[in-house]
């Protein structure tokens, strides 16, 4: 496993931070846009493990980066949705504290050459993460014609993410004291 080459699955990990600006800057104002950018950099995250697994790319780099860049668009999405008025911000500091726990735990077990994988309430809970994220950007824009309100649907799709969240936190921080 080496340490740092740029590869497809590290240039994708990239790509999401550098997607980041482009959606903070787009989604006030074009809505839709903000939403595309923040899903394609969304589908970033599924497509770099999976290409660096199937490749054999996987390199320490990309352990580290992979969640940081991960941690930087779902914190910077939900600060928006914060000053966008659409989420609460005791749930966003939740979500935010449980991000920077685990990362933490993540980057001490991997300087002790222990890499303790997600889980899958994890991957659960990120794709009920982008799910309503991508709802609550989207609601009042010209999707307000849906029979349904999207508003509603990202709030439950947001409380699923935060218990999710908060169950694999203790998984995961479980896991940890018993690698470590």
């Amino acid at each position: 496993m080496s340490t740092l080459k740029l590869n497809l699955p590290t240039a994708l990990t990239l790509s999401r931070i550098v997607l980041i600006p482009f959606f903070v800057l787009s989604v006030y104002d074009h809505p839709i846009i903000g939403a595309l950018v923040f899903a394609a950099a969304s589908i970033t995250d599924f497509l770099d493990g999976y290409l660096a697994r199937r490749s054999g790319q996987i390199t320490k780099f990309g352990i580290i980066m992979d969640p940081i860049a991960d941690k930087f668009l779902v914190i910077s999405a939900l600060i928006v949705l914060v000053d966008m008025e659409r989420l609460s911000a005791v749930i966003a500091i939740i979500l935010i504290v449980r991000e920077f726990l685990v990362t933490a735990l993540r980057v001490v077990a991997l300087s002790k050459d222990i890499v303790i994988p997600a889980e899958r309430g994890g991957k659960f809970k990120t794709g009920a993460q982008i799910t309503a994220v991508l709802c609550l950007i989207l609601m009042g824009s010209f999707f307000d014609r849906l029979p349904f309100d999207l508003y509603d649907i990202g709030i439950v799709f947001i409380w699923i993410a935060l218990a999710l969240s908060v169950i694999s936190g203790v998984q995961y921080t479980l896991a940890f004291w018993r690698r470590v």
